[in-house]
């Protein structure tokens, strides 16, 4: 005990770090079971004899281990760098869900929860479609108005707007709330990222390749198949036209 003592020296050190706060780092002596913390600026005393080992600690830094050699004990001041810790994760699984990590595959088999909606709460007529105002206008010019006062009277309003052409004009519009309809369905499903990143599109040229889509018949075709590969696939190669023809290359 006496001949350790005699030997045991207080030496003084500092921790550094370029990107770290060096306050609080914990040095252990692990040979002698003593301990102590780094100041504000990163500053320590400790008293160590050769052989011993210092281990510093800190959440923010990686465990440094430091042996005690003669030269270090000779040295009026010593000074420990110390190295950032990163968690990184070694590997992100993602086969427990069914996923290959392919965006294009993964979307046409990916099922998600239900919306909080009319049918998930099982609220009556929750199955039965809202029609859109041009179809209820569709409706209303191809029945007609029948009042009370004369109900065996004929109705002519159909064949009026027949030979007006508002009943085709109505019929278009219908069929133009429905491309519109279709397209903004696909456009939702897929996040603005997607578009930008893989597609090359620009955010705000998003919604004008959308509709350069939604004119094109194939595109309302494949639409209608809910084949969400081969809507993908139709994207991709609609997209580079889009590009070519806007510049965007």
């Amino acid at each position: 005990m006496t001949f350790a003592q005699q030997n045991a020296k207080l030496i003084q050190g500092r921790v550094v770090s370029p990107k770290k706060d060096v306050t609080g780092v914990t040095i252990q002596n692990i040979t002698s079971q003593i301990a102590t913390i780094t100041d504000l600026e990163g500053n320590f005393s400790i008293r160590v004899e050769v052989g011993d080992t210092l281990i510093f600690s800190a959440i923010q830094f990686k465990r440094k281990q430091v042996p005690i050699s003669q030269n270090l004990m000779d040295s009026p001041f010593i000074q420990i760098p110390m190295e950032e810790f990163v968690n990184e994760l070694k590997e992100v699984t993602v086969q427990p869900f069914g996923l290959s990590g392919d965006i294009a595959k993964d979307v046409t088999g990916l099922q998600l929860e239900k919306d909080v909606s009319a049918e998930a709460l099982g609220l009556p007529n929750a199955h039965v479609r809202i029609i859109t105002q041009s179809e209820r206008k569709l409706q209303e010019a191809s029945r007609g108005m029948y009042t009370l006062r004369a109900p065996l009277a004929v109705n002519i309003n159909p064949i009026i707007n027949a030979i007006t052409g508002r009943t085709k004009m109505l019929k278009n519009r219908v069929k133009v709330d429905k491309r519109y309809a279709q397209t903004k369905k696909i456009q939702n499903s897929y996040a603005d990222s997607i578009f930008q990143i893989h597609l090359r599109i620009p955010q705000e040229k998003i919604d004008d390749f959308m509709y350069y889509c939604e004119v094109d018949d194939a595109f309302q075709e494949l639409i209608s198949t809910e084949n969400r590969l081969l809507i993908w696939e139709y994207l991709l190669n609609r997209s580079k036209l889009y590009r070519r023809n806007n510049g965007l290359e």
